[in-house]
């Protein structure tokens, strides 16, 4: 089947490819969530948090005992230091993520009554929370569509795809997130990242991504070429 081609392809048309890749991954995957285990928003955030570097995996082993150890925000800001590390060790990073735990915890206790917060700007004014884990926070949780999580494996999918055209490279995940916000329909970009993630994690993999088994290889300039 013909690769599709986006040398001159308009916005318009980068939107419809966009909507057909979307629908035929929802197809092939369903609607997908977050692959972190969390009971409520401080979970989700502190998982998300602990996940950068790491993988889900990972994190998914380390978080039953810590939040069995640390139930709620007050726990958490008030653990001695040595023993959240301790707690964390193995997510990698321990030292930066502790800290950024310690202070989010603190404002949310300060300034939020102890509730994970539900808007971009005061998600954003933690420590240690920038606009991915945000997104995932308000996408995943509060199921509001404040933007598009671009993590690696959306980041390398938007890049190979050709669905983000000012960034860069597949790590400028701030400009890849604008483009995608621009052909992406608000109310799907929750499912398109979770979309997004499962298919780079099954099929569209960085070091050899299965192109003869991909369901939108049509869609892509860049499938059958070397990865």
């Amino acid at each position: 089947m013909a690769r599709t081609r986006t040398r001159r392809e308009t916005l318009q048309q980068r939107k419809d490819r966009a909507g057909k890749i979307l629908a035929k991954l929802v197809r092939v995957h369903g609607r997908p969530s977050t692959a972190l285990k969390h009971k409520n928003a401080l979970q989700l955030l502190i998982a998300t948090i602990l996940s950068a570097q790491s993988t889900d995996e990972t994190i998914n082993q380390v978080t039953p005992a810590l939040f069995r150890r640390y139930p709620d925000a007050e726990s958490l800001a008030h653990a001695t230091t040595r023993e959240l590390e301790g707690a964390i060790r193995q997510s990698g990073f321990f030292r930066a993520k502790a800290r950024a735990i310690q202070g989010a915890t603190r404002m949310i206790l300060e300034r939020f009554g102890g509730e994970v917060p539900s808007t971009m700007d005061e998600l954003v004014a933690l420590p240690g929370v920038g606009r991915k884990t945000a997104n995932v926070v308000l996408g995943t949780w509060f199921k509001k569509n404040e933007g598009v999580v671009v993590d690696t494996h959306v980041g390398r999918l938007a890049e190979r795809m050709a669905l983000a055209w000012t960034a860069r490279n597949a790590k400028d995940a701030v400009a890849i997130e604008k483009d995608l916000m621009q052909i992406v329909p608000r109310r799907s970009w929750t499912d398109f990242a979770h979309v997004m993630v499962r298919h780079g994690r099954e099929t569209c993999k960085a070091r050899k991504p299965a192109c003869d088994a991909c369901p939108v290889a049509n869609l892509c300039p860049s499938a059958g070429t070397p990865a």
